[in-house]
């Protein structure tokens, strides 16, 4: 954190990197005054490497590994490490998967090991496997039943009709009803390799500790045939800015305005701030110009979302049918460049307060710090210290957000989509919004 007298002070703990015989790169995070250790092996794969006619195959396979190994069944996997206090829990994005455990750390050996086995020698028993798909057609089903994740998923496939990023993560109903052991163990050959992999280990463990844990438990995965990382790939064109409304069988009116733009490092702190600056807290624009100026709104937030080639700025409101198209036209003011543009230095200065806090608070949590380490490796190729990006942070001008600005104006086509309220079901309903 930046203190009065314009000093940083701020320590992460030592953090290292290193390759495995087999490739495999681990990263550990040593934080003595704790006694746990999280520990997680993350999968450069997730909903965009989806087969075109498999989507949600990525995340399925996140669930399906649960569901038994060469030496556990279901029962035993979740038993063994909830025995000694432990927990593991998973999840997928669009493009990553990780598989993780918090432990004592007396009791590391046992999650490298259990890690290593669903990762590595997952079986896919038939009967499971049928069981596991009702219960993800149940996890859509209750996406279907929140209109604010609903929405956001329904965007990316208006925004990217014919590109990876436009399926939803969890896919259809259909296709995971499709999916068959032979597809898993496809998917996993392919990209649960070491090439493609990353082994993370924060708490109270030596950099030794966990390079001996995880040789022993993971030195028998392989190498994958093509180069490091999955290819992905996005142009401009792959982005289709559109305006659209739907009938949904909700109370509110659901807002989701937004755009996309081509990854650029050069624009990644001021892009970070100027989202602050928008949804930053109780005093953030958004917050003041449709909660509080207007009540308008009980929940309402800007988002950035940074893929490897491309990055997504979007702004959600929940509103009244009545007040929407006033909501939509502060919504648009907010966001115009020029308005993003006109920063006081005293709006500067708070949203660079909050950013730095948020990073140094964050790393106060073990599993944060695993997951800040992780997204740092696989988006920029290593590990960044905090201090590294609270200077990056404190380094940016009132100018410096004004080209952003612009480069947000430059690049992209602003898109709205509209869900409206429909107490009759009819059925959806998508036009051409004036």
């Amino acid at each position: 954190m930046r203190l009065q007298d314009n000093t940083i002070a701020f320590s992460t703990g030592p953090a290292c990197e290193e390759l495995l015989p087999n490739g495999l790169r681990v990263f550990s995070n040593h934080v003595p005054h704790v006694r746990s250790v999280t520990i997680g092996v993350w999968i450069n794969a997730g909903s965009r490497e989806d087969p075109e006619e498999l989507t949600g195959l990525a995340h399925f396979l996140e669930h399906a590994v649960f569901k038994g190994t060469r030496s556990r069944d279901y029962l035993e996997i979740a038993r063994c490490i909830e025995a000694v206090g432990g927990y593991i829990d998973a999840y997928t994005t669009k493009e990553n998967t990780c598989l993780y455990i918090r432990c004592l750390r007396e009791h590391a050996a046992l999650a490298f090991d259990l890690l290593a086995e669903l990762t590595g020698s997952p079986v896919f028993p038939d009967e499971e496997i049928e069981k596991e798909k009702e219960v993800v057609i149940e996890e859509i089903h209750s996406i279907d039943d929140t209109p604010e994740e609903l929405i956001f998923d329904r965007f990316d496939a208006l925004a990217f009709p014919r590109h990876p990023l436009g399926p939803a993560i969890l896919g259809t109903e259909e296709a995971v009803d499709d999916i068959t052991p032979a597809d898993l163990r496809r998917f996993m050959n392919l990209h649960y390799v070491t090439d493609n992999m990353l082994v993370t280990a924060v708490g109270n463990m030596t950099h030794d500790e966990v390079m001996r844990y995880a040789d022993r438990s993971f030195s028998g995965f392989r190498r994958g045939e093509n180069a490091r990382g999955a290819a992905r790939g996005f142009s401009p064109h792959d982005y289709s800015p559109f305006a659209a409304r739907e009938k949904q069988p909700f109370s509110q009116t659901h807002i989701l305005y937004g755009l996309a733009v081509p990854r650029d490092d050069a624009f990644f702190y001021s892009l970070m701030l100027l989202n602050t600056i928008l949804s930053g807290g109780m005093s953030s624009r958004l917050n003041i110009a449709l909660r509080e100026k207007e009540a308008l709104a009980y929940t309402a937030y800007s988002s950035l979302t940074l893929f490897d080639d491309v990055t997504l700025f979007n702004i959600y409101a929940g509103t009244d049918p009545d007040n929407a198209v006033k909501a939509i036209s502060i919504i648009e003011r907010l966001f115009d460049a020029r308005n993003l543009s006109t920063i006081t230095e005293d709006e500067l200065r708070a949203a660079k307060n909050k950013l730095q806090s948020a990073l140094v608070l964050g790393m106060e949590k073990m599993t944060r710090r695993m997951s800040k380490a992780a997204r740092d490796i696989f988006y920029f190729g290593r590990h960044i210290e905090t201090e590294e990006k609270i200077a990056g942070i404190e380094n940016l001008t009132v100018p410096d957000t004004a080209r952003a600005a612009a480069y947000l104006r430059r690049h992209a086509g602003q898109s709205l989509l509209i869900y409206e309220p429909d107490g009759e079901g009819e059925d959806r309903d998508t036009r051409a919004v004036s």
